[in-house]
């Protein structure tokens, strides 16, 4: 296996529209939560052996700045509101920039990610056909891997029967941290016991976070 073979697209809402259902918490800090999540998770994939580049997709101009300090190239969305359509153009565009590495498009919250995880499963991907890999509910996907010319992702509601339904194969193994995407706040609790990323760590200072982490003002 070459040293790098894959952009990772990661595609990011704006922060101060992300994580609506962390019901209970301020818009400040489901903000700032969306905005550490994405951070931990582009960190991560900078990290990891055989990723050659990361793409963000979004169209949060300021929040591109932060990317591209960490190292992260980043694209507007293009298509606003069809998150499937917009990982087509955006793997259209990865490729073009980098024409010698395939696109893996990965959720923006895996705060807990450990780039292990992430380059076990993108060495496990099949030769052959699309893979996803499954979230720790098993519904959903926090990973959809294919060359250009067959990249159909199929993420939302159902995800994880959708990517089967249309050919994917799913990456099996434990996975941990690639698996545990954060939805609400049993996913949130779930992840900080995994134990999550600096920008992530970093929000446990704020009155607030304390109080969602069930650990004393």
């Amino acid at each position: 296996m070459k040293d790098q073979e894959h952009v990772v697209l990661v595609p990011v809402k704006p922060p101060a529209v992300g994580k609506s259902r962390l019901v209970g918490l301020t818009v400040e800090l489901r903000r700032e939560l969306a905005v550490a999540f994405a951070l931990d998770t582009v960190s991560a994939c900078l990290a990891t052996p055989g990723v050659g580049a990361v793409l963000a997709v979004t169209d949060d101009a300021a929040f591109s700045q932060r990317l591209a300090a960490l190292g992260c190239e980043a694209v507007p969305d293009g298509v606003t509101g069809d998150l499937n359509a917009c990982l087509r153009l955006g793997a259209a565009e990865a490729v073009r920039r980098w024409p010698h590495l395939s696109p893996v498009a990965l959720c923006a919250d895996l705060p807990a990610l450990r780039p292990d995880d992430l380059a076990t499963a993108l060495r496990d991907l099949s030769v052959s056909d699309p893979s996803f890999v499954a979230d720790a509910a098993g519904t959903g996907t926090t990973m959809y891997a294919a060359p250009l010319d067959s990249f159909d992702p199929r993420f939302g509601p159902g995800s994880h029967a959708a990517h089967l339904d249309a050919g994917a194969v799913a990456v099996e193994g434990d996975l941990v941290s690639l698996r545990q995407d954060v939805d609400d706040l049993d996913d949130l609790h779930r992840v900080l016991r995994l134990g999550v990323g600096p920008h992530t760590s970093a929000l446990e200072m704020d009155s607030g976070w304390a109080a969602v982490s069930g650990d004393p003002p």
